[in-house]
């Protein structure tokens, strides 16, 4: 399956989750009013389905896929990756989807969405360890540094984001004024998302 290039809100309606990881695309609705955050449906908000053990399983494995907008074939050959690792697929899962290029472009603030972030990776406006990388999918190793190339220090999307209220987590750093960060370690379980339920996508690709 392609990766989803629609409307994020309506992906997030329809999986009752926020795909960019901060509910912002349930509030900016028309006239500043908030969006409907229940799944789409002409019974609205009353209707409920009970979902099968399998349906939560893949609608698990769909809320993260989609919110670190990646390929079927690249979530899965991740999992396995994962799952051939010592320790807890889940988490390792986890761990290697935030440590993908444009993740953690995203992550220290040089865009305000994993979308965008990837772009400006695929543009190759971003180096790691002073080498341009335009792969978004690149495994990067704590201690790395990522940084905005020379020539695209000056870009609006890139400023504006990097002016914009953000709080990086802990586990990268981030020097604002001469647009880079380093990867300092990877990321504890809980300074991730405690809306995902990792074992459900585990469940799903061992069933």
């Amino acid at each position: 399956m392609a990766r989803y290039t629609g409307p994020v809100w309506k992906k997030s309606r329809r999986l009752s989750f926020s795909v960019l990881d901060s509910g912002k695309e349930f509030t900016n609705g028309k006239n500043g009013k908030p969006r409907r955050t229940y799944a789409p449906g002409q019974h609205g908000p009353t209707k409920r389905v009970k979902l099968s053990g399998y349906g939560l399983q893949l609608r698990e494995k769909q809320r993260v896929r989609n919110m670190y907008g990646v390929s079927e074939r690249q979530f899965y050959n991740t999992f396995v990756k994962a799952q051939n690792q010592e320790g807890m697929a889940g988490y390792n899962f986890l761990v290697m989807l935030e440590s993908r290029l444009d993740n953690l472009v995203y992550r220290m603030g040089f865009a305000t969405t994993r979308r965008a972030a990837r772009q400006l990776v695929n543009h190759g406006h971003i180096e790691v360890n002073g080498k341009k990388l335009d792969i978004p999918s690149a495994q990067i190793k704590p201690g790395s540094v990522i940084s905005v190339r020379e020539k695209s220090l000056n870009m609006k999307p890139i400023v504006e984001s990097l002016d914009s209220i953000y709080a990086a987590p802990e586990y990268v750093s981030v020097d604002k004024e001469n647009k880079k960060g380093t990867y300092v370690r990877v990321p504890e379980r809980t300074e991730l998302s405690q809306d995902i339920n990792e074992a459900l996508i585990v469940e799903y690709y061992n069933r």
